[in-house]
């Protein structure tokens, strides 16, 4: 079951009318708890996730609540500081790509014309690659490294934005309100700003939401794939391609504490995703 099909199994066995509610409720809470986590880390743990802190593969104990893993590092401090790594490669990636398709999308659907047929046909271009294929060609080109990571990341999410925003500009165009100020000589750049963009933040604001799901995950597979970052930064996918290496031996902490992050986080954004498109779309949620 994914993210998505779990988060709406949830808004069905929740009240009816307040289901929206309770998604972006809970998808806070646990978004809210592991931002909290991840910023406080170091008063939350003596370690250094960096650093060798007992012996290899020592299994959860008072002393290492989640264990050691190969190298000897403590799993908890890892855990805790490979959130900020990961919540730090998404947000960056998510609002770099947000930033360029909404421009690009607003330029295109504006003007329409050559330039929308240009900047679509790179688009879509751009779209038709199967995201992780894309992700992994260009983190490869551009080598391991957080920058690189998140730049890989947002080429792959620009043309989601760019599309719907798009769409959206091509309808809000011919309003009679955008006809008016472009009559009345308004600028054009002061027309998507001030009538246009306005318009498009309920769509912005839930792909947005929707995006950082898929970029935990994609993130992830960088990571697991050793095109993420540079070890021995701690970061949730980096341990789980340490780990699974020792799993048939018995070695289950070594993923599942990075693993049940992942899907934390990923569930969290999801209901928020979710909640917000359904109290922004009523209409859409009804039927």
């Amino acid at each position: 079951m994914t993210s998505m099909s779990l988060s709406r199994l949830i808004g069905r066995l929740l009240p009816r009318g307040r289901a929206p509610h309770y998604l972006v409720y809970t998808g806070g809470l646990i978004v809210t708890c592991i931002i909290i986590m991840s910023l406080i880390s170091p008063l939350l743990t003596e370690y250094d996730p960096t650093m060798p802190a007992a012996d290899p593969l020592l299994p959860p104990s008072s002393k290492h609540p989640l264990g050691t893993n190969n190298l000897g590092y403590d799993m908890y401090s890892r855990l805790l500081y490979g959130g900020r790594t990961v919540l730090y490669i998404v947000l960056l990636s998510t609002l770099i790509s947000m930033v360029a398709g909404v421009i690009l999308g607003l330029v295109s659907g504006y003007y329409g014309g050559l330039k929308d047929r240009v900047l679509t046909l790179i688009m879509d271009s751009v779209y038709s690659f199967p995201d992780i294929i894309l992700a992994i060609a260009i983190s490869i080109a551009l080598g391991p490294g957080i920058y690189n990571a998140a730049i890989a990341i947002a080429v792959v999410y620009i043309p989601t934005y760019f599309r719907m925003v798009r769409g959206q500009a091509l309808v809000l165009r011919e309003h009679g309100y955008v006809i008016a100020a472009r009559m009345l000589g308004a600028k054009d750049w002061w027309i998507m700003w001030r009538y246009i963009l306005p318009n498009l933040l309920p769509v912005v604001v839930v792909v947005f939401t929707l995006n950082v799901t898929d970029a935990i995950l994609t993130e992830a597979a960088l990571s697991f794939l050793g095109l993420g970052v540079v070890p021995p930064t701690p970061d949730w996918g980096y341990d789980l391609r340490a780990g699974q290496t020792y799993l048939p031996a018995g070695y289950w902490w070594l993923v599942t504490f990075p693993g049940l992050m992942i899907m934390l986080l990923v569930i969290g954004f999801s209901l928020i995703g979710e909640g917000l498109n359904d109290i922004l779309n009523p209409r859409i949620s009804r039927r």
